[in-house]
């Protein structure tokens, strides 16, 4: 099992470039990350190449973690998690051109392998019941940043709150999830 103290040390190796660090950080952590992909993009194919677009950028950014007390794990996952966010915005933009064309629909699996379906699977139901604790508003706003990709601009206007109170309920919530996954 790997340690937080064993992937704080490959990714100080990795920002050496070292690569046999890299391969062991990757085996160490792919799973993990290609779960979080899976689950915001909802595409396997998608999800993988958002993995590797991800590694790469840990691969170029590892030296701007900072070893500070929080998670590396928690370091790689928003890596992986904005840029998740970041294709899927993409694809919500390139969706009206692409729905008309109607025939890649028609050759493309969107569903996810059964690998990947037990990936997915581990720990949602943890998740699902920690986001059972939080008030339901405030569990909609964290399902709407964190895995629909959306702003805390419309988070706001869909919950008519100021965009600050949106950031406070984030915050809060975000921390009251970390708490409930941590027992």
């Amino acid at each position: 099992m790997t340690t937080r103290d064993d992937i704080e040390e490959m990714l100080a190796r990795c920002a050496l470039k070292d690569r046999a660090a890299f391969g062991a950080l990757y085996s160490a952590t792919s799973a993990k990350l290609f779960g979080v992909a899976l689950r915001v993009l909802k595409d396997r194919g998608e999800a993988e190449e958002a993995l590797q677009e991800a590694y790469v950028r840990i691969w170029h950014k590892a030296d701007s973690y900072s070893v500070n007390g929080l998670s590396p794990m928690t370091w790689l996952i928003t890596v992986m998690r904005n840029l998740a966010i970041d294709r899927l915005r993409a694809r919500q933009r390139r969706a009206v051109p692409a729905a008309e064309d109607g025939a890649a629909d028609l050759l493309a699996d969107p569903a996810p392998g059964p690998e990947a379906q037990v990936i997915a699977q581990e720990g949602q139901a943890q998740i699902e019941g920690c986001l059972g604790e939080l008030d339901t508003a405030r569990a909609g706003a964290v399902r709407g940043a964190y895995l629909d990709g959306l702003s805390y601009g419309e988070l706001s206007e869909r919950y008519d709150v100021p965009l600050n109170t949106m950031r406070t309920w984030l915050r809060r919530s975000l921390l009251k999830l970390r708490e409930c996954l941590s027992r």
